[in-house]
């Protein structure tokens, strides 16, 4: 479950398809921050589907207050750390050198 959560973290930042499927042809070359930081939230929410359907299959789901949600959120934006440097941090450093 942490690898699908990992992959589905950075997906956003390592192409350039909407969710990795759509095509996005609207934009320039490549999509803006505000649709990766969408697809990244939508993500979140399917994993964290993904998470309670495991959880109802192996038994009785445990309710989850807010602090549960604020946590898991804020792994994923840990997770979707390396994505994020490299489209932002290293691509960008290396085309200011050429």
């Amino acid at each position: 479950m942490v690898g699908v959560a990992v992959l589905a973290a950075n997906l956003p930042f390592i192409n350039e398809r909407c969710l990795a499927i759509v095509a996005v042809q609207r934009f320039s070359s490549s999509k803006p921050v505000f649709v990766r930081l969408l697809e990244l939230l939508l993500l979140y929410l399917v994993v964290l589907g993904l998470g309670f359907f495991l959880e109802a299959q192996l038994g009785n789901r445990f309710p989850q207050g807010w602090e549960f949600y604020a946590t898991t959120l804020c792994l994923f934006l840990v997770l979707s750390f390396p994505g994020f440097v490299l489209r932002y941090l290293v691509k960008r450093r290396s085309q200011h050198h050429e």
